[in-house]
């Protein structure tokens, strides 16, 4: 491995942004990443597992990486009042990194990755006025539409009439099941859990309608992975098919089923096996810049990648 992540810190309009980064002198490219819910950057790196560090490999493997806190999350945990909405958030983010990315060679420019909750802010990124200057676009742990289990708990915790109902289903159950993917010292807590800002659990409109909308403006390459025993989203080719089908603009669409993982994909079991995946992904990417200078190619045959 190369180097140990570090955090920084950057303002951006007044708010300080914490991340970490591992850079390398000349990079293939930059990879920003984005985690997920009750989480910080440290999701990427998680303490005591190098070898699963998405950080540390990918650097190994000549990227600058950067795991950004997301807005509400490290640093900016006090300024939640500052930064009212979802667009303010995208804008707060691509600011961070152009301030990380100052005195620092981008390469062939910045792939973005993204985790459950952060997969939302990585699609407004990329579905947005700047989402064009991206290499590629990868999403994990998030889709279009929930599991039964998911469905079952939350009709007993919100019925449409009567009392609140105990669910059998925690979303411990939800979120690290099956255990035996993961490290045994991960599920005993593993330094990664961080309290969420309230704008977490919160949406400006329905999942189900905004999803559909990003996507379908998202003009570079993307990637989707689900877990195959994943409880929140989802899951199998039914759920993979409905969300590579939303990104209708997109010149490559690849599709990936992560055997013998679960929701949280990089801190499993198998997180250097999706990690190697991902990246392999943004050598694509990187490659297909460097031979159009631009991130559009023509789709070729309009399937799927």
């Amino acid at each position: 491995m190369t180097g140990v992540p570090v955090e920084e810190v950057v303002e951006v309009d007044g708010i300080p942004i914490s991340a970490l980064v591992l850079a390398v002198p000349e990079p293939r490219a930059v990879v920003l990443a984005l985690h997920g819910g009750a989480t910080t950057s440290i999701y990427f790196d998680a303490p005591g597992r190098p070898r699963h560090s998405l950080l540390r490999i990918g650097a190994a493997l000549g990227y600058t990486m950067i795991a950004v806190d997301r807005p509400g999350y490290g640093r900016s945990a006090g300024h939640t009042g500052a930064m009212p909405s979802e667009a303010h958030r995208r804008d707060l983010v691509f600011g961070a990194v152009d301030r990380l990315l100052e005195d620092r060679g981008r390469g062939a420019g910045v792939f973005l990755l993204a985790h459950s909750r952060g997969a939302m802010l990585a699609l407004q990124m990329a579905g947005g006025p700047r989402g064009a200057e991206l290499l590629g676009l990868e999403i994990s742990g998030s889709g279009l539409n929930h599991t039964e289990l998911l469905t079952e708990a939350t009709r007993a915790r919100y019925p449409e009439s009567g009392p609140p109902q105990p669910s059998k289903i925690s979303l411990r159950d939800l979120l690290w099941e099956p255990s035996r993917l993961y490290p045994e010292d991960i599920l005993a807590g593993g330094g990664i859990a961080s309290p969420a800002p309230a704008f977490d659990g919160e949406v400006e409109r329905p999942w189900q309608e905004e999803f559909p909308e990003l996507a379908a403006k998202v003009v570079v390459p993307f990637r989707y992975t689900l877990a195959d025993h994943e409880r929140v989203w989802r899951a199998g080719p039914e759920g993979l098919a409905e969300v590579a089908a939303l990104f209708t603009a997109s010149p490559r669409v690849v599709v990936n089923e992560q055997a013998d993982s679960a929701h949280n994909l990089s801190l499993g079991l198998t997180a250097t096996a999706y990690h190697l995946g991902a990246l392999a992904f943004a050598e694509e990417c990187v490659l297909l810049r460097e031979r159009t200078g631009r991130p559009e190619i023509e789709r070729e045959g309009g399937r799927l990648g």
